[in-house]
């Protein structure tokens, strides 16, 4: 216990900047609340005054949190959301943000996941190249994703890409931790084509075959296979089957293991997310927010083939 509080006291100094005098509030439910615990004492070990919020698990990624947690969220200067399902995409952490909080995001975080994997990486690598990519989205209009037979295009035109480093130093900074991503919300109604989703499905996992996507318009109309109505029944019939994300894994640490968290920071893998969009600068809200993890993709953006 006390060298995974060291590890937590690590993350909190280097990835959070955490500073003297600064409140951190803790936000679990009761399927991550080992963790929280861990992170709860590193911020009291740290001198730090610490607070800890548990609340029912949500029933998905991007499904708010209750408007007390919400509330709290924008008085702490460090957040970390260690919950079962991911806080990442919602309206309270944006307002967060934009209160100046800190926020970590840890969905789905694992005793492993704190001594192995990504959150070993060479974070100042991560933060290089996820600014290299992240260019390369903010000039972009058209991107293209081959995988096999299938080809997926859509646009990102007058969108902004968001860089994920894992490293918060400034007010209002947030992303998930372990990180490495960048990552553009495509306009909504923009994506057509098929697309091989080999890798993992947020809320699903590591893919025993793969599930191949049918978006036209932006809007996912089939999935193929057991896993692909299960992607279904998750997004729901509104909403949620809308196009929300393009992202570019940029941690060479990382391993596919089936927790999103994890999977779609592998360098090397691209992801597509369906729902809400909204809170990292689309317009789609829906309540939820799953990740879909390529492997091994052919990407183009504008013509060009990105190295990845």
């Amino acid at each position: 216990m006390n060298a995974l509080i060291k590890v937590a006291q690590s993350i909190l100094n280097q990835n959070l900047n955490l500073k003297e005098n600064e409140q951190i509030l803790i936000v679990t439910d009761a399927e991550s609340a080992e963790i929280a615990e861990i992170f709860y004492q590193a911020g009291l070990a740290s001198g730090n005054e610490t607070q800890l919020m548990k609340m029912k698990t949500r029933s998905k990624s991007g499904e708010e949190p209750p408007r007390t947690v919400a509330e709290a969220m924008k008085t702490a200067e460090v957040v970390l959301c260690i919950t079962c399902h991911s806080l990442t995409h919602t309206s309270a952490r944006k307002e967060a943000s934009a209160h100046g909080a800190r926020v970590a995001t840890m969905p789905g975080v694992t005793l492993d996941m704190l001594q192995e994997g990504a959150i070993t990486a060479d974070y100042l690598e991560v933060e290089q190249l996820t600014d290299y990519y992240c260019k390369i989205l903010d000039a972009g209009e058209q991107v293209t994703i081959e995988k096999g037979n299938a080809t997926l295009s859509f646009s990102i035109k007058g969108r902004n890409g968001i860089p994920s480093t894992g490293i918060f130093r400034k007010k209002g900074e947030s992303g998930n931790l372990p990180s490495g991503e960048s990552y553009i919300a495509p306009l909504e109604d923009s994506a057509n084509g098929t697309i091989v989703v080999d890798g993992s499905i947020a809320g699903i996992g590591v893919l025993k075959e793969p599930v191949t996507l049918t978006l036209i318009n932006g809007r996912l109309k089939d999935a193929s296979g057991d896993d692909g109505k299960r992607l279904l029944d998750l997004l729901g019939e509104g909403n949620g089957r809308i196009i929300a994300e393009f992202g570019i894994g940029t941690n060479k640490k990382a391993r596919l293991t089936g927790n999103v968290l994890e999977d779609e920071k592998v360098f090397g893998t691209v992801h597509i997310a369906f729902g809400s969009n909204k809170p990292f600068g689309g317009t789609n809200e829906a309540g939820v927010h799953i990740d879909c993890v390529i492997k091994d993709p052919v990407v183009t953006i504008d013509g060009r083939t990105l190295g990845i």
